[in-house]
């Protein structure tokens, strides 16, 4: 079956509008995604705000943190890897974490972070 120009131009129109329909669909979602976590960064580090006594230029700099992190883990937990690969990405991130909150926070800070994270851990 061959068509014609018209029909060509028509069907690739629709493929065209069908695309677009699923870009901005996806456009949405992704910006309603990073709206959530934005809202959720911002009351995780009023959170560590109150418990480490951090200043404001460390609460904006954890705040960014937090939104840095949580993507990038997002994004692996929602990836077609195995678990195993999954779980040792997700393990390298944390490394990654752990070495930028070292330099937003003071060493007592951060040993406090941690010994906090620990006794969420135990909790859940």
């Amino acid at each position: 079956m061959k068509l014609t120009l018209n029909q060509r131009i028509s069907l690739i129109s629709l493929a065209g509008m069908l695309v677009a329909g699923f870009v901005v669909s996806q456009i949405y979602m992704n910006k309603k995604s990073r709206e959530e976590i934005k809202e959720i960064a911002q009351e995780l580090a009023l959170l560590w705000k109150e418990r480490l006594l951090l200043d404001e230029e460390q609460t904006s700099r954890m705040e960014d943190l937090i939104i840095e992190y949580t993507l990038k883990k997002n994004e692996i937990i929602n990836s077609s890897m195995n678990p195993i690969a999954q779980v040792r990405k997700l393990k390298g991130i944390q490394k990654a974490e752990h070495r930028n909150l070292g330099k937003v926070l003071s060493k007592g800070q951060f040993e406090k972070y941690l010994n906090i994270n620990k006794e969420i851990r135990k909790k859940s």
